[in-house]
């Protein structure tokens, strides 16, 4: 069985809660849920959902590169929104940081979000083939 090995990285905000960043198991990274919040700050961006989703996914990218990949090897991606309606807003950010083939993907609309965040994403890739 491979080890378990936590990600973490000052350049995604710290995490909020007893939970890695991510966790590193064989060839496969799992990415905890990253708001559209700075790392600096910790403050939700201003802009609404785009913006958010947008800092989500730098945020997503950073916690990769930590671990050792990118979003070329992301083979799933799950997005929680605190509206539906935003989908597609989101699908427009979402196609500049993910290229075809597309990993597989749920978009879940949810009651609410942690620090009153529009979306969040996490994701699960692939490690050590950039």
């Amino acid at each position: 069985m491979s080890p378990r090995l936590p990600v973490q990285t000052d350049a995604a905000p710290g995490v909020i809660g007893p939970y890695s960043q991510a966790i590193v198991s064989g060839d496969l990274v799992f990415t905890a849920g990253q708001l559209g919040s700075d790392p600096g700050s910790g403050r939700l961006v201003e802009g609404g959902t785009a913006a958010q989703a947008e800092q989500a996914l730098r945020n997503i990218e950073a916690v990769l590169d930590a671990a050792g990949t990118d979003f070329s090897q992301v083979l799933k991606t799950t997005i929680f929104l605190a509206d539906i309606a935003d989908a597609p807003e989101v699908n427009e950010v979402y196609q500049r940081h993910v290229t075809p083939p597309y990993p597989a993907r749920s978009t879940i609309a949810v009651k609410g979000l942690p620090r009153g965040a529009l979306v969040e994403i996490e994701c699960i890739a692939q490690v050590g083939e950039r």
